[in-house]
């Protein structure tokens, strides 16, 4: 939602849900840019015509209601969608997944890992992922605070260190920036 006041968002959205879509994202952009992401998950995805169909529905929506803008740009969110909302978290559980944080956890904002879910009731919501082992500034936390302790590094391996995964867990409004890690298998015949 970005530069999109609350109003034109809800507006957008009561619409679009109520053409059976998912809204993902509102965005005004230079030269008087509307961009509207939207979904489809019960079909499988956002075909063109969904995007004409949307499209369509909208500019006779603004022509109404005065909103202004230049050009209108309808889409599906792609291969990176962004991750959001509560149920954006849910629907993608399992999937390979970037995000970035307002703030710090153990000195870092950006992790790439697996999204394990989300918890909590609304307000109070909790993201949890398994951080990826070849990310490369996901040096493990355990090696760090071993730092100094000659007797604890001699123990485990840096190898048996990144070897182990490591969950990590935040407040999902403290997430800046969330989407998926594209998985593009160009082999034919292999899912």
């Amino acid at each position: 939602m970005t530069g999109v006041a609350k109003e034109l968002y809800a507006l957008i959205e009561r619409t679009v849900e109520g053409l059976d879509y998912e809204l993902v994202d509102v965005e005004r952009a230079g030269h008087g840019l509307l961009r509207v992401t939207l979904d489809a998950p019960a079909a499988g995805g956002v075909t063109v015509e969904d995007c004409e169909r949307v499209s369509h529905q909208l500019t006779h929506l603004f022509a109404v209601e005065g909103v202004d803008y230049d050009r209108l740009e309808v889409s599906s969110p792609g291969v990176d969608r962004r991750l959001a909302k509560r149920r954006d978290f849910e629907r993608f559980a399992g999937a390979q997944v970037q995000v970035q944080l307002l703030v710090p956890v153990g000195g870092r904002r950006r992790f790439r890992g697996r999204l394990l879910g989300v918890a909590g009731a609304n307000g109070q919501e909790r993201v949890r992922m398994e951080l990826a082992t070849d990310d490369a500034d996901a040096a493990p936390v355990a090696a760090r605070r071993m730092k100094g302790r000659a007797s604890e590094r001699k123990r485990r391996a840096p190898d048996e260190l990144a070897a182990t995964p490591q969950t990590i867990e935040f407040a999902l409004a403290d997430i800046g920036r969330a989407r998926l890690v594209p998985v593009l298998n160009f082999r034919s015949g292999q899912k």
